[in-house]
């Protein structure tokens, strides 16, 4: 693999998703996972094991909870990114443990602070729309790369998608680098967004673009 697909989730948008046991989701951004962009399982010997990042529990739940599923006690979330992505990823000495790649993507998402940059830029959960250009140049702005963000398309009868999630490219050393689609045009990074019925897509920068503060 060359790059790290570090994803961050809209937990509002990802319960409109998929309506089953989502309680009061956390109103900032957690994060979906830290991905190789192409490999998948690499390791099924090596299993999750929970008491390994057992220090790191409680910024886990935090930053990085189970949207879907209220349980605090519940690790299948952790465990499903571990063993599709964290044993692929572990081929890189900085993450090349459960507590280095649990602990290193809680590093990164503290060290990229999303809400705190979409906040700074006046860009907040609304009942009105935003446009995606405006989305993007702000991130743009802050970040000096281009991250991928994607989309919730518009419902039937509905005008404006919904923002769902906003993926951060990081190289094998760990540096922020543009997440511009690799050649051919396949994104395997693609498979993981059904969730429920519905999927995420990129964006499409011509929609208006809604930035749900609650589950409708």
């Amino acid at each position: 693999w060359k790059k790290l697909y570090f994803a961050h989730h809209w937990p509002v948008t990802v319960c409109k998703m998929n309506a089953n046991d989502c309680h009061d989701p956390p109103k900032y951004w957690t994060i979906h996972g830290l991905w190789p962009d192409r490999a998948e399982d690499c390791n099924r010997t090596w299993h999750f094991n929970v008491t390994e990042i057992k220090d790191l529990l409680s910024d886990m739940r935090h930053y990085w909870p189970d949207v879907l599923h209220s349980s605090l006690n519940r690790t299948q979330f952790w465990k499903h990114e571990w063993d599709k992505h964290g044993t692929c990823a572990a081929t890189l000495e900085v993450l090349n443990s459960q507590k280095k790649y649990f602990g290193k993507a809680i590093e990164l998402y503290q060290h990229v602070d999303l809400n705190g940059c979409l906040l700074r830029a006046g860009i907040k959960p609304s009942s009105s729309y935003y446009k995606m250009t405006a989305i993007k140049e702000a991130l743009e702005r802050f970040y000096g790369v281009t991250p991928k963000i994607q989309c919730l398309p518009p419902e039937e009868g509905e005008k404006a998608q919904t923002i769902g999630q906003i993926e951060f490219c990081f190289t094998k050393e760990l540096q922020l680098v543009n997440c511009t689609a690799p050649e051919g045009g396949s994104n395997p990074v693609q498979a993981h967004l059904k969730l429920g019925t519905s999927e995420l897509s990129v964006c499409d920068d011509t929609l208006p673009t809604y930035y749900p503060s609650e589950v409708q």
